[in-house]
């Protein structure tokens, strides 16, 4: 989950939460390892809520540790640190 600073990288929140899900939506055709990608937006504003989300799958860890070194997947985490006050991530084997 992505928590977005109000003014980041010469844009507003909104506009860097709609350019964040379009690099993350385009990610699965760029890198084989992703099997199920899932990019949601908050619809509802609260203190406590978040940005945007990102549900993944990837078919064991190694895909994942592989997908995480993908130099596509580097410039989007590139644009996560400019634009994230902070992130919350969840890694588990269902």
């Amino acid at each position: 989950m992505f928590k977005l600073k109000d003014l980041a990288d010469g844009c507003s929140k909104a506009e860097n939460i709609i350019a964040l899900k379009a690099k993350l939506e385009a990610l699965p055709a760029q890198i084989e390892e992703i099997k199920s990608f899932e990019v949601g937006v908050n619809t509802i504003e609260a203190s406590v809520a978040y940005d945007l989300v990102l549900v993944s799958l990837f078919e064991s860890k190694e895909a994942l540790f592989r997908y995480q070194k993908h130099p596509e997947h580097l410039l989007v985490a590139d644009f996560v640190g400019k634009v994230c006050d902070s992130r919350v991530v969840v890694d588990y084997v269902p």
